[in-house]
């Protein structure tokens, strides 16, 4: 029989005769269909039967402690747990379970389609972490229940699976009212792999503008050179500029050098210019760096956008595009680049964007460095010109 910290001397000869009457041998067994048996000689029974405790601590302790065990007994009895009306009883549960692992779920997929929702809710979270694939239709099932919570972790399960015959399921949560289930749901298609590009495509001409958008994330993570055409065509053909942008992005992502030449036309948009920029350098290709040269100096490129409503720290898209060109050089790392990023460093809109980039080039920039910092006036530049040639090893007094 358990007994309470707080159990006083007073109290001890009443317990000590309990222990020895019929009803504690009772209390110390297991109800069966004939009543009282199955003596419980081991820890598991024991916190099996301390889940029914009426003192919610006792209950979450022992849910706890059943997870610890890593016995099979305690499954039925901890999912039943998750009914608790106490809510730390109830976590405790959802953690013993996901510890048990695989010979949960059986118990767990049932519980997908129990009538009270916080019970779907964790059961669905449990098998999306362990990502077991008996429980495929289950979870596809679970991607039509009412409650959100259950679409987004079964979207989740599903793309840990990894399964195609996920995908057609998978796609109407794409346009999905709740923000949390979309993204699960486009990350869930992405894990999936090439199995889902062509549904994505597909998914880049509905009329939806959500559809789409998440489409293109996908694409994005899933980084298929078969993506690329697709989206270079929805880099021109959408209407969204909020699509159009994260189309940019993806093609970073990707980093095929089919898509340079579009980014460049595509810098000469204000809205684009700074993603194109960041994209250009993902990708990596050596024949943009004297354009990205030319933008880390300072040269206009196409339309500026309205310059009279800068940022509220007075900080212009052209001036972000400008640190961008230089990090995107650091990206790069063509030696052909060093000047214009020591130019750089002489100009607060780019310079600490710029000292960043040079020590991608290693050792290299140290006898460009050396001069400016045995001339140079200005501390701050000074201070960036150290701190770069300390992360790339130059230590003073050492050639």
């Amino acid at each position: 029989m358990r007994r309470s910290a707080a159990t006083g001397p007073l109290l001890q000869p009443a317990l000590g005769q309990f222990d020895q009457s019929p009803a504690a041998e009772c209390y110390a067994k297991v109800d069966g269909p004939t009543g009282c048996r199955g003596t419980m000689a081991d820890t598991v029974s024991e916190q099996i039967a301390a889940l029914s405790d009426e003192d919610w601590a006792i209950r979450e302790e022992a849910a706890t402690l059943l997870g610890g065990l890593k016995d099979a007994r305690a499954v039925l009895p901890l999912t039943k747990a998750l009914r608790d009306p106490d809510r730390a009883v109830r976590e405790a549960a959802v953690g013993a379970l996901s510890a048990l692992g695989a010979v949960s779920v059986p118990a767990l997929s049932g519980c997908l389609t129990d009538p009270a929702l916080q019970v779907q809710e964790a059961a669905s979270a449990i098998l999306a972490s362990l990502a077991d694939a008996r429980v495929l239709m289950p979870l596809m099932q679970a991607l039509g229940s009412r409650d959100w919570i259950v679409r987004m972790h079964a979207a989740k399960g599903l793309g840990r699976i990894g399964d195609a015959q996920a995908i057609p399921a998978l796609m109407p949560l794409l346009q999905d009212k709740v923000k949390a289930v979309r993204e699960e749901a486009s990350s869930a298609l992405a894990s999936i792999g090439a199995a889902a590009v062509a549904g994505l495509v597909e998914a880049l001409q509905h009329e939806d503008w959500l559809v789409r958008l998440h489409a293109v994330e996908a694409l994005g993570k899933l980084k298929s050179p078969d993506a690329v055409d697709p989206l270079l065509r929805a880099l021109f053909n959408e209407r969204d500029s909020a699509i159009r942008e994260d189309v940019v992005k993806a093609l970073g992502t990707i980093r095929d050098v089919r898509a340079v030449d579009y980014l460049v036309v595509a810098m000469k948009e204000p809205g684009l210019r700074l993603l194109a920029v960041e994209a250009l350098g993902h990708i990596g290709d050596r024949r943009v760096v004297p354009l990205l040269r030319r933008v880390v100096e300072g040269v206009p490129l196409g339309e500026p956008r309205d310059s009279a409503t800068p940022c509220a720290d007075g900080w212009t898209d052209e001036m972000a595009t400008m640190g961008m060109a230089a990090r995107a050089l650091g990206m790069i790392a063509d030696a052909v680049a060093i000047p214009s990023l020591i130019i750089a460093l002489r100009n607060t809109i780019t310079r600490s964007e710029a000292a960043a980039a040079l020590t991608k080039f290693g050792p290299t920039v140290i006898p460009s460095l050396l001069p400016i910092l045995a001339k140079e006036q200005d501390e701050n530049v000074r201070y960036h010109v150290r701190e770069t040639l300390t992360a790339v090893g130059w230590r003073a007094g050492r050639v």
